[in-house]
């Protein structure tokens, strides 16, 4: 893929680069979807994060210690 980068001196501050249209509809093909939780998915993550700032969460070694995994 030959692309072209335009200094940020000419665009004001920001680097372009121009890849061919066909490579770009390829990258635009494996993009990867915006992730868009539900309500029941915020609800969940909202209570992690207030039990994790109460300090009520176990480490992986604490985990794993009390499923008898050892190693």
């Amino acid at each position: 893929m030959s692309t072209i980068t335009i200094p940020k001196k000419i665009t004001q501050g920001t680097e372009l680069v121009i890849i061919p249209i066909d490579d770009y509809e390829r990258l635009l093909e494996r993009q990867v979807p915006e992730f868009a939780p539900t309500l029941g998915e915020k609800r969940d993550l909202a209570r992690a994060r207030k039990n994790r700032a109460q300090g009520k969460y176990l480490t992986i070694h604490e985990l794993k210690q009390k499923l008898g995994f050892t190693g």
